[in-house]
């Protein structure tokens, strides 16, 4: 299994890009993220998912660890190959992709290119529960302090309407509550305002 690569890119595509390692030059199928990482002539890293099929073999490219972990939470639904998961991850960003299946936002998620909506709701229903509050906020491959990960941030009474609503999205009491607090910190105001604050990453 290739899972990374570090080289010089020689060129760019509408889909790809290859990249030369040790003299071999490697085409990618890259994501939105991969390719805004890439200049051609200039050396870049990617993270790669290696496809093995009877008629050959295919690789693709991803800005993260995160970005690929995506990827191959969404192409394991049932009718959705990696063709289709690098297209969704073109047409939108990590973030954009983890929020609208956090939030069941299945008309925003069809907007990737090649992606009906039949399918777009099969994504949401399988993966929708599975993509954490952690995931929604750092979908590009930002840190999260051990803080962050480990404690359970205290709520007042006027934040347990935010904490419920995002626990009905299927995030944690303990995910819900570490959102909405970081919410107040970054000026949130309103319930409203918290919600979509902790939902977006500020």
């Amino acid at each position: 299994m290739i899972a990374y690569l570090r080289g010089r890119v020689l060129d760019i595509t509408a889909e790809t890009a290859i990249l030369e390692v040790n003299g071999v030059g490697y085409e990618i199928y890259c994501s939105g993220g991969a390719f805004r990482k890439l200049n051609v002539g200039e050396t870049a890293e990617l993270y790669t998912y290696l496809q093995v099929k009877e008629d050959g073999v295919t690789l693709f490219g991803f800005a993260s660890v995160k970005e690929k972990e995506l990827f191959l939470k969404v192409t394991s639904v049932s009718g959705v190959g990696p063709k289709l998961g690098i297209s969704i991850l073109t047409c939108l960003t990590a973030d954009e992709v983890t929020q609208a299946i956090a939030t069941a936002d299945v008309k925003r998620l069809s907007a990737a290119k090649g992606l009906g909506k039949k399918t777009a709701e099969k994504i949401v229903l399988e993966l929708h529960g599975k993509i954490s509050a952690a995931e929604v906020m750092n979908a590009s491959g930002d840190p999260i302090s051990y803080a962050e990960q480990s404690g359970v941030a205290s709520v007042s009474a006027e934040d347990e309407e935010a904490v419920s609503a995002l626990m009905g999205l299927g995030f944690t009491k303990s995910e819900s509550a570490q959102a909405v607090k970081r919410a107040r910190d970054n000026g949130a105001t309103t319930v409203e305002d918290v919600i979509r604050k902790a939902l977006t990453g500020f």
